[in-house]
C-alpha cells in the first residue's frame, strides 16, 4: 500500500485515478503527475516501483499544496473573509450561499433542515 501525503491510496486502481484521493489534487494533476514521470495509463499502483512511489511523492511535495496544509489555507481564507466583515464573509457567517444563489426557496443544502415558524397558519 502506497503512503503519499499522509493518504494510504488505494492499491488497485490505476494511478491516475488513485492520486485523486488526495485532497488537493484532481484529475487534471494527477494525469500531468503521471505524464510527467511517464506512466503508462493503464498501471495500477500496486505495480510501481518503491522508486516511482518516491518520484511521485517528491512531486507532490515540491509542486502541489495538498492535505492538511491546503485546508489550512482555504479555513484561513475564509477567515480572513470574516475578519474583514466582506460581503462573502458575511455570507460565510451567517452560513448562507456565498456565491449569489437564491434563498428563498432552494439553499438548503447550506441553510439546514426548514424550521417551521410558530403561530403561522390562520
Amino acid at each position: 500500500m502506497a503512503r503519499i501525503a499522509g493518504v494510504n491510496i488505494p492499491t488497485n486502481k490505476r494511478v491516475e485515478i488513485a492520486l485523486t484521493y488526495i485532497h488537493g489534487i484532481g484529475r487534471t494533476a494527477a494525469t500531468g503527475i503521471c505524464e510527467k514521470l511517464s506512466l503508462p495509463r493503464e498501471r495500477r499502483v500496486s505495480e510501481l516501483t518503491d522508486s516511482e512511489v518516491i518520484q511521485v511523492r517528491e512531486i507532490i511535495d515540491a509542486d502541489f499544496l495538498v492535505e492538511g496544509d491546503l485546508r489550512r489555507e482555504v479555513s484561513m481564507n475564509i477567515k480572513r473573509l470574516m475578519d474583514l466583515k466582506a460581503y462573502r464573509g458575511l455570507r460565510h457567517r451567517n452560513k448562507l450561499p456565498v456565491r449569489g444563489q437564491r434563498t428563498s426557496t432552494n439553499a438548503r443544502t447550506r441553510k439546514g433542515k426548514a424550521v417551521a415558524i410558530a403561530g403561522k397558519k390562520k
